[in-house]
């Protein structure tokens, strides 16, 4: 199963749908921009991949160019940015255990990511990472609530 990455951020994700749409006209290679972003390829390529993911992005041979379902993100309002990412977060880790669980401690999505073999948050800093995730991806999109022992799954809009 694949998953939203450690240092991919909301806020990243829309600044590169709206330069690929707006300064790119759609298309560019990663180089371009890279350097239109003033960010290292390393800093870029987390929210790539997670924009990718969700599918509003496509990436091969070097190029990267906005879907019409990347489109359709940016040209909506609020609620429907949320819509749309609670429907394309619940297919990526940690949401798809996320709503397995139910209602969850940080401490035991970690450990069933781990029983699934997901490594991704197998590292000094993977429990904040998955806290980060878990706030910032889950909360903004109303898929996850937040209680004083952990969280609790839910769709509600």
């Amino acid at each position: 199963m694949e998953n939203i990455e450690p240092n991919g951020r909301i806020a990243d994700l829309v600044g590169i749908l709206y330069v690929l749409n707006f300064i790119f006209k759609d298309r560019t290679d990663l180089y371009r921009l890279e350097k239109e972003l003033e960010v290292d390829i390393d800093d870029l390529m987390p929210i790539v991949y997670t924009a990718e993911r969700l599918g509003y992005v496509s990436v091969a041979d070097g190029d990267i160019w906005i879907t019409d379902k990347g489109k359709e993100y940016i040209a909506s309002g609020l609620n429907k940015r949320k819509e749309m990412l609670r429907d394309s977060i619940i297919q990526l880790e940690p949401f798809n255990t996320a709503s397995e669980l139910k209602e969850f401690t940080l401490q035991e999505i970690y450990e069933k990511l781990l029983e699934k073999g997901i490594q991704t948050y197998n590292t000094p800093s993977g429990m904040r990472d998955l806290e980060v995730i878990l706030i910032e991806w889950g909360l903004y999109s109303g898929m996850l609530r937040k209680t004083e022992d952990g969280f609790i799954f839910s769709l509600k809009k």
